[in-house]
């Protein structure tokens, strides 16, 4: 049985963040042929799922880097490797000292089926940072909190953050000396002058999740695509792994194979010659 696990910005998705209407045809062709397929992605959940709804993604699904997997077929969430309240506090503090808002990602989960999205975040100081909250986070379902009303035993999947380039970087750098942390960060679509930064616990990998998965459908052959470095832990793993032309460096270097533009379809074109879609 062929797995395939899809990252989805700068992979799956078009410059626009959408799934064109080409890379759409191809996944329906997957799926006509019983081909299986799912998400892994650093997205949440609730800012993937508006995307990827309505494209016949019915396997389980891999959200926040691995912490979070929501089963559609049964509607339940799981969680591996949530921040803890000092893990939460050393994030939350380095961001404010360098004058950045720091948004924690948060689900309540009263049952496995039954939970609720928050998104908790300081006052923001810059238009970048309110710009966020208009464009992405208010178009989901998560409430938006103030920070001080983050309860001591939320379950913290992630802190995202975005703000000029040189302090995120600096930030990025002091984070990923702490032991039980990992960030990620990159060009924001705001700009040159901006990045975006995710921080989770450090055991919070793509890679592990996707093993998990592997084992629970009894997949032969796991087939994985992405361009950033929290999808190296999945290439590590996979039998085959694709980076697009836009990837960056190193995982062109670390992938099986590298494959064409993501804005240009890259994926879809791949798929449709290596499965004779």
């Amino acid at each position: 049985m062929d797995l395939i696990f899809f990252d989805l910005d700068g992979t799956l998705l078009n410059d626009a963040s959408e799934i064109s209407t080409f890379t759409k045809d191809t996944l329906n062709l997957l799926k006509d042929k019983n081909i299986a397929y799912t998400v892994a992605t650093g997205r949440t959940m609730l800012s993937a799922q508006r995307i990827i709804d309505g494209h016949y993604f019915d396997l389980p699904q891999i959200y926040n880097n691995g912490v979070t997997v929501w089963d559609p077929k049964v509607q339940r969430l799981t969680f591996e490797n949530l921040l803890s309240q000092s893990e939460i506090t050393t994030i939350v503090d380095c961001a404010l000292s360098q004058g950045i808002a720091p948004f924690v990602n948060a689900i309540d989960a009263p049952s496995k089926i039954e939970h609720h999205h928050y998104i908790f975040h300081a006052e923001t100081r810059h238009e970048v940072e309110r710009e966020l909250i208009r464009k992405f986070f208010s178009q989901t379902d998560a409430k938006l909190l103030p920070l001080h009303a983050l309860p001591s035993n939320s379950h913290v999947t992630n802190i995202s953050m975005i703000g000029k380039a040189d302090i995120i970087s600096k930030m990025w750098q002091e984070l990923n000396t702490h032991t039980n942390l990992i960030a990620y960060s990159g060009p924001a679509l705001e700009g040159r002058g901006y990045r975006w930064m995710d921080v989770h616990h450090c055991l919070a990998n793509k890679g592990s999740a996707v093993t998990n998965l592997k084992k629970q459908l009894g997949a032969s052959n796991v087939i994985c695509f992405g361009d950033g470095d929290n999808d190296l832990s999945m290439f590590a793993l996979a039998d085959e792994s694709y980076a697009p032309e836009n990837a960056r460096d190193e995982v062109k270097q670390s992938a099986s194979g590298v494959i064409g533009h993501n804005h240009k379809d890259g994926i879809a074109h791949f798929l449709r010659e290596r499965f004779s879609l």
